[in-house]
């Protein structure tokens, strides 16, 4: 599997994913500046950090989504290509419409940072397969705007289309009908709030992100 980080100004989390990348794929991932117009050549994967892209001036994630590498994203998701969205890289998701809905503000108005247990909603996706028969997992979040959005009708058809990936199981921001976690029409795409690449490392505590990326390797193959 070949992937990519990209990279914004602020972001902050960007060497955590290369490092959980290389990790999990025994390659190095390409470091991708956000003023670049293409990807990598043969690029499987691209994964939007977390982080604080642009310092969350004007909305989290708005500046980012309108840089030029957003374009050669867009293009590799339409394609069929794999998109991963971590914390700041979903709300910049879904300030490109590349997913539907906004991160608003946490409930509580203040940052959290802590372990939540999220439960697996789809578990027949390219990031979840790996997962097997488990049900629920434990990852940390830290963010200040993760209160996830959507008018009844998008909320609804997430559900119907079977795209709420994961929920909270104890809503810690607010987010509405406790979602942590969607993806797109083409199921190419997850967005979600919590950090699987934090939870892939013993060393760091724990390896119960791990699944997801080993799901996302079994389905590129």
């Amino acid at each position: 599997m070949k992937s990519c980080v990209i990279v914004f100004p602020a972001s902050n989390c960007d060497r955590d994913a290369a490092t959980a990348l290389e990790r999990i794929t025994g390659k190095t991932p390409a470091m991708v500046w956000h003023k670049e117009t293409e990807l990598p050549a043969g690029t499987d994967l691209v994964m939007l950090p977390g982080g604080f892209s642009y310092g969350d001036y004007l909305r989290c994630g708005a500046m980012a989504a309108r840089e030029p590498i957003m374009k050669a994203i867009k293009a590799h998701a339409d394609k069929g290509g794999y998109v991963l969205g971590v914390c700041n890289g979903f709300q910049v998701l879904t300030e490109a419409q590349m997913l539907p809905g906004a991160l608003m503000r946490n409930a509580t108005l203040k940052f959290i940072c802590k372990d939540v247990e999220l439960s697996i909603e789809n578990s027949n996706t390219a990031f979840t397969r790996s997962f097997g028969e488990k049900r629920s997992f434990t990852i940390p979040i830290a963010h200040g705007e993760g209160n996830y959005f959507a008018d009844k009708e998008t909320l609804d058809r997430l559900e119907a289309e079977g795209r709420v990936i994961f929920r909270y199981k104890q809503n810690p921001n607010g987010a509405a009908r406790n979602i942590a976690g969607i993806m797109n029409e083409r199921a190419n795409v997850l967005g979600m709030m919590p950090h699987p690449e934090r939870a892939a490392d013993p060393a760091l505590g724990g390896v119960e992100g791990l699944p997801l990326f080993q799901s996302l390797i079994e389905a590129i193959g």
